[in-house]
């Protein structure tokens, strides 16, 4: 008799016990992350989806320009967006963090860098300082190569060729794509001729072309010569409504050399920019114990261990 009152008694306290809840409300469960087109975001971003969804989330990535993407958060209808490189984005996104309209969670990336670049032999020959282009203004055939159009980057030159910063005032911008602009990169390479563009680590570009960055360029792309870094932004109110989501920013950080990596598993091997995340990963496994911390899965499990078992880690 007492064996079956204890019994029931253990039974009783089972049923008593918290089961694990959804740790945000379902509105959080899929996220919209805006995918700028650009190799290093669309893998960091590509990374953070596969561990979202190895949470229970279902994210959703959708392709915009920087400025769709600015406004997109400003009108909530995007959540995340990884890519805010400042400070060259500082003029879209100033004005948006100061009236509280979107929210900057943490650097992501530090140590990166932007500016203009040219082959290693247009430097030997005395292209060095942003002061020198004019001078190389025949041998570049007045023209500046840059990404797509509408980014910072490409407002910040057009600006210095309307303002003739540096006697620039009769070049040319091409604006086109990273993967645009990089091909023309390589045909000037490999026929050695000079050619001045809009280039930034991590990239590996660094690691495929012997390149050098001009120098005494006044802070054009920032302070240090273009020294940049790179931020995590939300939609006004998003870590509130979401606090693991929120959690899970705050610890998600990479480096220039990692990144080097996967974007050289993309540019460099073919690979898909979801492949090279998740081979990333596997070879990474560790780096989850940091972006996971505290974390956990949508349904309020313990975010790590889940999550290495959905990614088989």
């Amino acid at each position: 008799m007492m064996k079956r009152q204890i019994a029931i008694a253990a039974l009783a306290s089972l049923a008593v016990l918290p089961r694990a809840e959804a740790a945000e409300p379902a509105t959080c469960q899929a996220p919209s992350l805006s995918d700028v087109g650009w190799t290093d975001i669309t893998i960091t971003t590509a990374m953070s989806a596969q561990v979202l969804e190895a949470l229970g989330y279902a994210p959703e990535v959708q392709i915009l320009s920087v400025a769709v993407t600015f406004e997109s958060l400003k009108q909530g209808d995007t959540d995340i967006f990884l890519g805010n490189w400042m400070p060259l984005q500082e003029p879209q996104q100033k004005p948006l963090v100061d009236a509280g309209d979107i929210e900057v969670v943490r650097p992501n990336l530090e140590g990166a860098l932007i500016g203009f670049a040219v082959p290693a032999y247009t430097h030997a020959a005395g292209l060095k300082t942003y002061s020198d282009i004019a001078n190389f203004k025949d041998e570049l055939g007045g023209t500046i190569y840059g990404i797509e159009a509408g980014s910072g980057a490409n407002a910040t030159i057009l600006e210095l060729i309307s303002e003739n910063t540096f006697d620039l005032g009769e070049f040319e911008l091409v604006e086109s794509s990273e993967q645009g602009m990089l091909a023309q990169v390589q045909r000037a390479i490999q026929a050695e001729q000079p050619i001045l563009f809009f280039g930034w680590r991590p990239h590996p570009m660094n690691v495929r072309y012997e390149l050098e960055y001009l120098t005494d360029g006044n802070d054009t792309f920032g302070p240090q010569d273009g020294m940049a870094t790179v931020l995590t932004n939300t939609r006004a109110g998003f870590s509130e409504e979401c606090p693991n989501l929120g959690r899970f920013l705050s610890n998600l950080s990479f480096t220039v050399e990692a990144e080097d990596v996967m974007m050289s598993y993309v540019l460099d091997e073919g690979m898909e920019p979801v492949d090279a995340a998740e081979r990333w990963l596997k070879d990474n496994p560790d780096t989850l114990e940091t972006w996971l911390a505290d974390v956990t899965t949508f349904d309020g499990e313990p975010g790590l261990p889940v999550a290495k078992e959905a990614l088989g880690l």
